[in-house]
């Protein structure tokens, strides 16, 4: 009796033992979206030219989002993480905002994400924003982002620039 055919009968058990016939569960939605975004005066529109020209920063904004059975999108809210260097020594950060627009283009406000008054100074030029829990209105403005965020950009205004100061494109990461 030839050995083959039990061989190929015992690697046939041995593949069916190692196959995977668990079925796979469809993976549900993200809930937490993690953008950043590159802050510079030169990335305004136009272009500031004055003592805030130098001005720059990095911003982590976090899209929380709360989904129904379905999967939809029912509930947002934004959270921002940010630091700045470059402007003048004394300078009051006033608003900051999502708002809509490619690179190049000014756009409407989306989202305010607007620190209280005096919140965010700047004593030697530089520092921070951190904020948590501001409220995503309408709701669909989560899923726009979501779906295309370079066609949205974080800004920061200043008395001195009252149009913003610094701005940069949301990149998903």
């Amino acid at each position: 009796m030839s050995r083959l055919p039990i061989l190929a009968v015992a690697v046939s058990l041995l593949a069916a033992a190692c196959s995977d016939d668990t079925p796979t569960q469809p993976t549900a939605p993200p809930n937490t979206f993690v953008f950043l975004a590159t802050l510079a005066a030169s990335n305004e529109v136009p272009p500031i030219t004055n003592a805030e020209s130098g001005a720059a920063g990095q911003a982590t904004v976090t899209l929380r989002t709360t989904r129904d059975s379905a999967g939809q999108i029912t509930a947002a809210t934004i959270d921002v993480s940010s630091t700045y260097t470059g402007f003048p020594a004394g300078t009051i950060a006033t608003l900051a905002h999502i708002h809509t627009g490619a690179s190049g283009v000014a756009g409407g406000v989306l989202i305010g994400l607007v620190p209280a008054a005096g919140e965010v100074t700047f004593p030697n030029g530089s520092g921070s924003y951190v904020r948590t829990g501001f409220p995503v209105t309408p709701v669909d403005s989560a899923n726009l982002i979501i779906n295309n965020p370079a066609n949205f950009y974080f800004n920061v205004h200043t008395p001195l620039n009252p149009g913003g100061a610094v701005r940069g494109q949301l990149r998903l990461q």
